[in-house]
């Protein structure tokens, strides 16, 4: 048999809803202010297909769809927001370059990242250990260290006998 390479091919599991997440959407997708310069997630929303635009020959950059396949799980930058969509900035792979693509995408297919969360946490932490460090008049390495190996340890066989764990032999009682 054939191998079917439609518009939504290969998307049985990506565009289905979750676990207990089916029905309807939540009122906080919609009750959500985005502005330019957001981070967000593109996860499509399997519930929306409203606006999705099947192969005409035209693309038009006013329909706001659901977005293709490739789309999906692709972390970009808002740069335009309307009434019920949001344009977003995304790097996609092509051969051995990036190329910048703007699509626009319905806001139930859309969640803020949270991808920059460690790193700003990071630099608050970082301000204020700065901060201390200079009232006490030290210097601090702020750098990330990598986790180092644990310290060597020596162990006492006098007291603590080592035990000799064999495994059950195997009984039939048939």
């Amino acid at each position: 048999m054939g191998h079917a390479a439609g518009l939504r091919a290969g998307t049985r599991y990506a565009f289905s809803r979750d676990f207990k997440k089916k029905g309807m959407i939540k009122l906080s997708t919609y009750l959500r202010q985005y502005k330019v310069g957001d981070i967000v997630d593109i996860k499509a929303n399997g519930a929306v297909q409203k606006g999705e635009e099947h192969y005409s020959g035209i693309a038009d950059l006013t329909t706001f769809r659901m977005p293709h396949k490739v789309y999906h799980g692709k972390t970009g930058v808002i740069y335009n927001v309307t009434k019920s969509a949001v344009g977003v900035i995304i790097y996609k792979r092509v051969g051995n370059r990036y190329i910048e693509k703007r699509v626009n995408v319905r806001v139930e297919h859309v969640s803020l990242s949270r991808s920059r969360e460690e790193f700003l946490r990071r630099v608050k932490d970082n301000a204020a250990k700065k901060q201390k460090a200079k009232v006490e008049g030290i210097h601090m390495h702020l750098k990330r260290q990598p986790a180092m190996p644990r310290e060597a340890r020596t162990i006492d066989a006098k007291e603590n006998v080592p035990e000799t764990i064999t495994p059950i032999p195997y009984e039939t009682t048939i």
